[in-house]
């Protein structure tokens, strides 16, 4: 169920409430994001080894918003818009579909899902999660 604005439009950023972290997507359009997913999701020492949790390859995946955000709640979350400007709309999705399918560094401090996000929207990376 999304709280907020109901109808995400094409380029904005998907913010999902995940137990114990925010995950964040950037929707496509038609009920599809993109969002980074790590490779080895569903293994249950993903977030229990410290080193898995700070440094492991991921994986860009267009997806429907629905099975990214299962039974968590969801909202449209474009909050960096008053500090930065956001990309043209088409050159956020020109850009976010070159990404689909690639394998990635993935980095909670670094290059994390909120950092790939904002650089598809804004052309820098951007997270306040780390801070």
């Amino acid at each position: 169920m999304a709280a907020g604005r109901d109808h995400p439009q094409p380029g904005d950023l998907i913010e999902i409430d995940r137990p114990c972290y925010q995950h964040w997507a950037l929707y496509l359009g038609d009920g599809y994001v993109i969002n980074v997913t790590p490779v080895d999701e569903g293994a249950p020492s993903l977030f229990v080894s410290t080193t898995s949790i700070f440094t492991q390859k991921a994986k860009v995946k267009k997806q429907l918003l629905k099975e990214v955000a299962g039974n968590h709640k969801w909202r449209v979350n474009n909050k960096y818009d008053r500090s930065h400007s956001p990309l043209p709309v088409k050159e956020i999705i020109r850009s976010a579909e070159q990404w689909i399918d690639k394998e990635v560094t993935y980095d909670v401090l670094g290059n994390n899902c909120e950092h790939f996000v904002t650089m598809l929207r804004y052309g820098e990376g951007v997270s306040e999660q780390v801070s």
